[in-house]
């Protein structure tokens, strides 16, 4: 069978088992939709919440662009995995105990405010919004190349993937199907790891591989030493030094620890157990899953780079294989024979080089560069159609959630019954596919530049007002609603400013205090809790019960 019939099979079993699990654990109550009843097993929820957590941008986008960034692209490495650590040990036991399953819920009983809710509801919108586009965007590109669609119509294949098993399963059918999902995706990710460490260096493990040396085929060597003197050759700067300033690495992996701690889709999944112990477990098993694939992940990214390099440097157009040519019919590859000769030149320098390679395929061609088996190729697909669905699912709960219970319920409707609950977070469901399916059509940036957008707003909304909700008594509404205003509208403007508005000065030379847009978030971070700080101390304390409350969840046992 050739690639396109393993693609086929694959995926239509894939999503074959994941409709089924939807229908299978339907929900019926708003319970099981967004919580999952409250009952799932730690090990299930594990596995889920490491689905969730690995994206399309851990997939598809964070080791593509460590292979073209080099060491400047361990931030992603640094800030995801550190930002994880920190939510699993410093704020999901806590918040599980204060009881409230979305963040907008706490943040409105906390801080005594129904501003509070809804400033916390509009945020967290906002904030999903941005990050499952980046889904979408994902989903779009696997379909495009792998189906042979265009990739609008491979957003929309997602887009009804998705909101079938989000509206009829809700977060008791997104859990199990996660769990399904992680199987697939971790496998996809770490089989062709595998066979390439083995072909490059002899090595079976990848981060073994990936400090070995070359085998003779591929001119022996360390992998890191012969990547570096590739790099330099044609221009590029050396892959194990980095172009940023330390400075703004610091303030990226800073933005991407704090947004993740903050983040609403993630949070909620501690939710989903029966107790605060299976959370902390839950958070222990999901940590070992997620290091798995975030391990491999630099080795990847030098793998796929040194076949780059050694496929189509200098080399004919006309004799290039046939996955170049695919890659080209989706714009996501392109060559602009400059000098006329028929051969790639593929060099740093932007006047002379011939060749621009989307970031976001480096993982998906990897197979195909190394002339792996062709079911090899269509298990990455099923993969990262797993990681980018998974995630997407998790983050339209969010919206829903946010909107028929925080907003409606908590907010406006008081009371609505259940029925009518499930009828609005349904329909948020369907408005917010539509809506994260045209951005994933026209999106802004690479899949994990658009995914730390997202974490940058959620760092500089929600890390300080939940931070300071539970270790400092003394914070009250007004302070929370002061610094999250403050946070999220100064984060949030440097963004459109200088990534949409004005993408010409979008550099150094320009940026606040050499700060980049993907690392502004830690800026807003700060400001959010100085301006908090500073109003909360002005204004008066909060009532005694709310004390009471911050007390009891801080003290030790279930």
């Amino acid at each position: 069978m050739n690639v396109q019939i393993w693609t086929y099979l694959f995926v239509f079993l894939s999503f074959s088992l994941y409709i089924g699990i939807a229908i299978w654990s339907r929900a019926s109550s708003t319970k099981e939709f967004y919580v999952a009843g409250g009952g799932v097993p730690p090990l299930a929820n594990g596995m889920a919440t490491a689905a969730d957590w690995m994206s399309a941008a851990s997939f598809i986008s964070m080791a593509g662009l460590i292979s073209f960034l080099g060491r400047d692209g361990t931030f992603y490495l640094m800030g995801w995995t550190g930002g994880y650590v920190l939510l699993a040990l410093l704020l999901a036991p806590y918040l599980r105990k204060f009881g409230k399953f979305t963040v907008p819920d706490f943040i409105g009983d906390r801080y005594y405010s129904q501003s509070a809710r809804l400033i916390a509801v509009f945020c967290a919108v906002v904030i999903s919004f941005v990050y499952v586009c980046g889904q979408m965007q994902g989903a779009g590109i696997v379909f495009s190349r792998f189906l042979e669609v265009r990739i609008e119509t491979g957003v929309l294949i997602g887009m009804a993937i998705v909101f079938f098993y989000a509206v009829l399963g809700g977060m008791k059918g997104i859990t199990y199907t996660q769990v399904a999902q992680y199987c697939v995706l971790i496998f996809a990710f770490t089989v062709p790891a595998v066979f390439i460490s083995l072909m490059m260096t002899g090595q079976p493990i990848p981060q073994i591989g990936f400090g070995a040396e070359l085998t003779e085929a591929y001119g022996g060597g360390y992998l890191l030493d012969r990547l570096d003197g590739m790099s330099e050759a044609l221009g590029f700067a050396t892959y194990t030094e980095g172009q940023r300033s330390t400075q703004d690495v610091f303030f990226i992996t800073a933005a991407l620890m704090f947004g993740t701690a903050g983040l609403p889709h993630v949070i909620i999944r501690f939710f989903t157990v029966p107790n605060v112990r299976d959370a902390r477990r839950s958070a222990g098993y999901a940590l070992i899953f997620i290091a798995i694939l975030y391990t491999t992940a630099p080795a990847v990214a030098a793998f796929a780079k040194t076949n780059l390099i050694n496929t189509v440097s200098n080399a004919e157009y006309t004799a290039m294989p046939e996955w170049f040519k695919k890659w080209e019919t989706t714009k996501l590859i392109t060559f602009d024979d400059k000098n006329g000769d028929g051969r790639i030149q593929y060099v740093g320098d932007p006047t002379v080089n011939e060749l621009d390679v989307n970031r976001d395929i480096m993982v998906l061609a990897n197979p195909e560069i190394a002339d792996l088996p062709d079911w090899v190729i269509a298990l990455v697909v099923a993969g990262a159609l797993a990681a980018a669905l998974s995630t997407a699912a998790g983050l339209l709960l969010v919206i829903s959630t946010s909107v028929a219970h925080d907003m409606m319920k908590r907010s406006f409707m008081p009371d609505i019954s259940d029925k009518k609950e499930l009828l609005y977070a349904r329909l948020a469901i369907f408005i917010a596919v539509i809506v994260a399916g045209y951005f994933g059509m026209y999106p802004p940036a690479y899949v994990a530049q658009v995914v730390a957008f997202a974490f940058g707003l959620a760092a500089a909304s929600f890390f300080p007002a939940i931070v300071l909700g539970i270790f400092w008594k003394r914070m009250n509404k007004e302070g929370a609603i002061a610094g999250m205003i403050a946070g999220f509208g100064f984060t949030a403007a440097y963004i459109v400013y200088f990534r949409f508005l004005n993408p010409s000065i979008d550099n150094a030379e320009n940026w606040l205090f050499g700060i980049s847009p993907e690392g502004i978030g830690t800026l807003g971070t700060l400001i959010n809790a100085c301006v908090a700080i500073a109003v909360a101390r002005l204004t008066p304390s909060p009532p005694v019960e709310v004390t009471e409350i911050v007390e009891r969840i801080r003290l030790p046992g279930e």
